[in-house]
């Protein structure tokens, strides 16, 4: 089935609540057996829905950043496999899970770096092995309830990520972050902003320092947009503004999100993470990564064997259509770079903080 475009509607209140002082997106979500995600590419000029009826659109959109960030695109492709197998016809298990090959590898395919999406992909097929003798119909019921299960877990995920981090931060403390590892880079709170969210709802003053995050600016176009909603103070930077401000003895600690972290605490997030340790190990500032543990990969022992995606020249020659760089010159667009352990002061997940060191430790916990 070849992808027919996804369709496109308006939808004037965006927001759910989950309780405390805060209204979160909702990012994806299944509706009538459609996959709803929040086209992200839009933001924050437009709030706009996309329904995908098929895993080919499924993949498309996170391919194309309509939806991003490791959790959502867990979820995103647990919906994607969901929605796949209800147009799979087959008389007996073994065909049917030929079937679903195709949906694998598309959606496995779409954003190499971002362990989530294969985590979710092996924890739905673990699910048809283990109930093979089920009736077809019966599994594709199963696939669809794993899929929404996964997107409550996750919301549940990060409120333990932000009550573990927020005792990390002070009354008055200004936070820095990268890129966007908030409610639309998940299915609900958000990660490195969960620790900023639980903070406030204590009662504690603090101030975020959002990274522009260039080429796609997610930090300028999404981390600004969500912190504001939430009522949070808020500063939007270059990113070659950050080591300024620290001279100045302006950012207390750091928190940021991840697509992968490998068994000894290599942290693969969003390109100019690494920049960013370095600044903070340089003057003495905290750097916090908020993980998790479905982003934490121990089948590889260091960031060394993460892949790293690269993707379309366009997104730093042009922004928005618009060219901003000499026809013809030649670019490097590297979507993710590797942060090694020992800039990395801890881990947070929703099983406690760790040092890298002791990422064994959470392992055993699992």
């Amino acid at each position: 089935m070849s992808y027919r475009g996804p369709a496109v509607y308006e939808r004037s209140d965006p927001f759910k609540e989950l309780g405390g002082d805060f209204f979160v997106v909702k990012t994806i979500e299944m509706v009538d057996g459609k996959v709803r995600m929040l086209d992200q590419s839009r933001l924050p000029l437009e709030v706009k829905y996309i329904d995908c009826t098929d895993y080919k659109m499924v993949a498309e959109g996170i391919k194309k950043l309509c939806i991003r960030g490791a959790p959502a695109i867990g979820i995103a492709a647990a919906m994607g496999v969901a929605i796949g197998a209800r147009q799979i016809k087959a008389m007996d298990f073994d065909e049917f899970y030929a079937g679903l090959g195709p949906v694998f590898s598309t959606i496995l395919s779409t954003r190499p770096t971002a362990v989530n999406i294969e985590w979710a992909i092996n924890r739905l097929k673990q699910l048809l092995v283990s109930n093979k003798e089920s009736g077809i119909e019966k599994l594709k019921d199963l696939l669809m309830d794993e899929a929404n299960d996964i997107l409550a877990e996750d919301i549940e995920v990060n409120k333990a990520i932000g009550r573990f981090g927020a005792h990390i931060i002070k009354d008055g403390d200004t936070i820095i972050t990268h890129c966007n590892a908030g409610s639309l880079a998940t299915g609900g709170y958000g990660t490195a902003t969960a620790p900023m969210r639980t903070a406030k709802e204590q009662g504690k003053k603090i101030q975020v320092i959002a990274d522009e995050t260039r080429p796609v600016l997610q930090g300028c176009r999404l981390t600004a947009w969500e912190l504001m909603q939430d009522g949070i103070d808020v500063t939007l930077i270059t990113d070659n503004a950050a080591g300024a401000l620290m001279k100045k003895g302006e950012i207390d600690l750091a928190i940021v999100g991840t697509d992968r972290t490998a068994a000894n605490g290599d942290v693969a997030n969003k390109i100019g993470t690494y920049s960013l340790a370095i600044l903070c190990k340089e003057h003495d500032i905290p750097f916090y990564v908020a993980a998790p543990t479905s982003s934490i990969d121990f089948s590889i022992a260091s960031g060394d064997h993460i892949p790293i995606e690269e993707r379309a020249p366009e997104e730093v020659t042009c922004i928005w259509g618009h060219r901003i760089a000499p026809e013809g010159v030649k670019v490097r667009n590297l979507a993710f770079d590797v942060t090694p352990a020992k800039y990395v002061t801890g881990i947070i997940t929703e099983k406690g903080v760790f040092k890298p060191k002791e990422l064994y430790k959470l392992k055993a916990m699992m």
